[in-house]
């Protein structure tokens, strides 16, 4: 079975690059444009992992973290932030939230795909 990945950046390259690097790996995208768009596709679809930008409109990385947390079908989900920001007060924020793990840009696609590979068993 392919593994479906939700990426939401508000900057749409790097939802391109996210996607283009996950999809050469066989598996399947989502995308949304900030944490309230991720938040809708999270919980109307089967999602394997989120990567989650923080800083973005509406609902950025941790508030999205938190409201998508308390919805029944993020169990088990891994999130993952990836994210220029490298302040561990924030990745401490971001763990409390619950999030599995972080990652700052700019990224090497072989990490990307370890780590996705990693917490999806894909």
């Amino acid at each position: 079975m392919t593994k479906t990945i939700l990426t939401i950046d508000d900057s749409a390259s790097i939802r391109q690059m996210v996607a283009m690097t996950l999809t050469g790996a066989g598996l399947d995208v989502l995308e949304a444009g900030n944490g309230q768009e991720g938040y809708e596709v999270a919980t109307t679809n089967t999602v394997h992992a989120v990567l989650t930008d923080l800083n973005m409109p509406v609902l950025n990385g941790i508030e999205f973290i938190k409201k998508y947390r308390q919805h029944p079908s993020s169990k088990g989900i891994p999130i993952i932030l990836l994210t220029t920001e490298s302040d561990d007060e924030l990745k401490r924020q971001a763990k409390e939230a619950g999030a599995t793990g972080w990652i700052v840009k700019p990224f090497k696609q072989d990490q990307l795909l370890a780590i996705i590979k990693k917490v999806t068993g894909a």
